[in-house]
């Protein structure tokens, strides 16, 4: 029941300019967006990576170290760095396979190089908005055993129930270590429901000791950071998850979404956690 770490997750790998035209794009538009965020009050900066040229999604290792760069040259906010490329899968009616997946080795390489103090893990398969996010088990444990030996720690995502026990697995097997870090995925395509009474049961079904954060997709982000703040949790803020500020009204940066949360977590009588703060509380370790 300490401070609250606020985590802005900067541009995902759905947001469009033609859905939102202040999404960030290039490495230093990200960058500049990360650290604008951090100056409103977020301490952790969750990172994808588009290609400049055409805006795609990319997993190529040398945007990832640019933003990096670029970040660390102007401040000391934490870099979590994304593994979910690479797991996407989509099949058509008739059987036909469109594949985006890659190696389990390429999805980690970025954070192999950079070697994050934290990074992302997904963990479980679920249908996503048209195709299936992939993470075979054999995929995972190999992601996992990787992040463990470079020294991140990984940050779980659990995208509905069934994911924690998977997680748990991964714990028993020694492929995760310490005190484990979960962000739970509300109101995704095809997962949990960002619900107050799903909210309640997601976190209290955590193993003891957990630290955790939330975040709720569309208009049920503002909400579900509420409902971090209420039951103990972090939060996170973004264009990754949201493009609005309000019905109708789109957001013109990741530092507005910021400010906004910021509200909330003070008018709910919490206290933001520092950069210094949150290492602690995670139990990182400075680069």
């Amino acid at each position: 029941m300490g401070n609250v770490i606020v985590t802005v997750a900067i541009i995902g790998a759905a947001p469009t300019r033609e859905q939102n035209k202040h999404i960030p794009i290039t490495p230093e538009e990200i960058a500049d967006s990360a650290v604008a965020s951090y100056k409103a009050g977020a301490s952790i900066a969750h990172i994808h990576v588009r290609d400049p040229e055409t805006g795609a999604p990319s997993n190529e290792v040398s945007l990832f170290e640019e933003v990096f760069e670029r970040v660390r040259s102007r401040c000391d906010m934490i870099l979590n760095l994304s593994t979910g490329g690479g797991g996407g899968l989509y099949i058509s009616p008739e059987a036909e396979i469109m594949s985006g997946l890659q190696s389990a080795e390429r999805r980690v390489e970025h954070v192999l190089k950079l070697k994050p103090e934290i990074c992302s893990l997904d963990i479980g398969t679920m249908n996503f908005g048209a195709g299936i996010f992939a993470n075979a088990e054999g995929v995972v444990d190999h992601m996992a055993a990787r992040i463990k030996e470079c020294g991140s720690k990984p940050e779980i995502e659990l995208f509905d129930i069934g994911h924690i026990e998977i997680a748990k697995r991964l714990i028993k097997l020694g492929l995760i270590e310490g005190t484990p870090h979960y962000q739970l995925c509300m109101g995704t395509s095809g997962g949990l429901a960002a619900t107050p009474k799903n909210a309640v049961h997601f976190s209290e079904c955590l193993p003891p000791d957990s630290t955790w954060s939330i975040f709720g997709v569309g208009r049920t982000q503002f909400p579900m950071v509420a409902m971090g703040v209420l039951l103990g949790g972090h939060v996170r803020i973004g264009f990754e998850d949201n493009l609005y500020m309000d019905k109708g009204v789109k957001a013109e940066s990741n530092a507005q979404l910021v400010e906004r949360a910021v509200t909330i977590v003070k008018d709910l009588n919490k206290q933001v956690a520092s950069v210094e703060e949150t290492r602690e509380i995670l139990g990182l370790h400075k680069p």
